[in-house]
């Protein structure tokens, strides 16, 4: 099943349950605007490439849209609708003032050299300036982009608009050891970590909640870029053990936890994480399905499915990335008794802190990383009490629960701004 198909599935049965009436259903299915735009830029040996630019504007019912700007091979209208909709629950169930949006661009950033990118992000922000803003559409980091694609989107952005912090979050942060501090483009302390550290948070929820903790229990990770390994540091610093951890080049196991601090070290030295010597390598294709307390998807969507989901042996899984189960996958684990976090809740830390980073670029005042780390486990406490709250109401799974929380605070801004009129 497509990520849109899946999306929209879960979203109509939200709908159900809240008895929506058909036409408002409607309305809030239907993306606010899709833009597609060509973007041609010059490559380094002189030659023109054009690849094709997408930003889809889900719901501005509730604040100016939120959502990533991927960079990937695989990017197209469908994907980026999905993941614009799943970004309007998303920044609902976690209480910010935001409405949805994604975009992307169909390319192989590594194939595109830094000068290639940087000429790529800026003829995209041209094409698409005058239908963002700090108070329309906050485009963010994904799949494929970074703080530095956000310092080129708001230098762009800047030369139509004069100087404007907010257009972008999840802007450079330069180390203490180049004399440089958050202030120098805007960028929040914390940031970085955010989604990583939001999982971590969530996590501990969940496993509160069935009178367990991280010290203790033991993690599989899938996944070891900015959020999986900052899920694992944080996982361990907590007294976690991670017992088996993978990326896309392969996948290793340590049943007496892996030393996460020498691991992350031996993979900022340029070696495979495969390579790693203080643990045994693990197929790629077993990783999921390895016996653990806890299972973290933090890659790609659609990793579990109809195929593998019998086979998984974790207690609980936490849906680090955007759509790792379909719904298929869904239905065998819920009989299963596994407990499944939903992404739209378990991956909010990063839209939260740039909600955070956001905040403190309008008001022109920045905050220590200690207030952003706080007030980060602040709202992941009350949007999962909330989820709760709503799965108590109408009898759901949590991933129920917390769509019916989105769609119900969305559903609501949308009534009380005089929809039918």
């Amino acid at each position: 099943m497509s990520a849109l198909a899946a999306t929209s599935r879960n979203f109509r049965q939200a709908a159900r349950i809240l008895g929506l009436d058909s036409k408002l259903e409607k309305s809030l299915l239907i993306p606010f605007r899709e833009i597609k735009v060509e973007c041609t830029i010059p490559r380094d040996d002189g030659s023109l490439a054009s690849y094709v630019g997408f930003r889809v504007q889900h719901d501005n019912a509730r604040g100016p849209m939120k959502g990533g700007i991927r960079y990937h091979h695989e990017v197209d209208l469908d994907e980026v609708n999905a993941l614009a909709q799943l970004m309007t629950w998303k920044t609902a169930v976690a209480n910010i003032p935001y409405g949805g949006a994604k975009g992307g661009i169909g390319c192989s950033p590594g194939d595109l050299s830094n000068s290639e990118l940087e000429r790529l992000t800026r003829v995209f922000t041209q094409k698409i300036h005058d239908l963002i803003g700090i108070h329309t559409d906050v485009p963010a980091p994904d799949m494929g982009t970074n703080a530095q694609t956000m310092a080129w989107i708001l230098d762009e952005y800047s030369k139509f608009h004069g100087h404007s912090p907010a257009i972008v979050t999840g802007k450079p942060i330069v180390s203490e050891a180049n004399l440089c501090k958050p202030q120098d483009l805007g960028g929040s302390l914390g940031r970085e970590a955010a989604t990583g550290r939001g999982v971590v948070y969530a996590t501990k929820a969940l496993l509160a909640e069935h009178e367990k903790s991280i010290s203790g229990s033991t993690f599989v990770i899938q996944g070891f870029g900015n959020v999986g390994s900052w899920a694992a540091q944080i996982l361990h610093q907590e007294g976690g053990k991670v017992i088996a951890i993978g990326d896309v080049a392969g996948a290793i196991k340590n049943p007496n936890g892996i030393d996460i601090p020498a691991l992350i070290k031996h993979k900022n030295e340029g070696h495979a994480l495969k390579d790693f010597k203080g643990a045994d390598p693990l197929e790629k294709d077993e990783l999921l399905l390895h016996e653990c307390d806890v299972l973290i998807p933090s890659a790609l969507g659609g990793v579990l499915h109809r195929g593998n989901a019998a086979d998984v042996k974790a207690k609980y899984i936490v849906e680090a990335a955007n759509n790792p189960t379909d719904p298929e996958a869904d239905e065998i684990l819920s009989k299963k008794g596994v407990k499944i976090l939903p992404d739209i809740y378990a991956n909010s830390g990063g839209v939260v802190v740039s909600y955070f980073e956001w905040v403190q670029n309008i008001q022109g005042f920045m905050w220590n990383e200690e207030k952003v780390n706080h007030e980060l486990k602040e709202y992941m406490k009350s949007a999962f009490n909330n989820i709760k709250t709503m799965c108590q109401t109408h009898d759901c799974n949590l991933r129920m629960g917390a769509i019916t929380l989105g769609v119900n605070r969305v559903a609501r801004a949308t009534l009380l701004r005089g929809w039918e009129a």
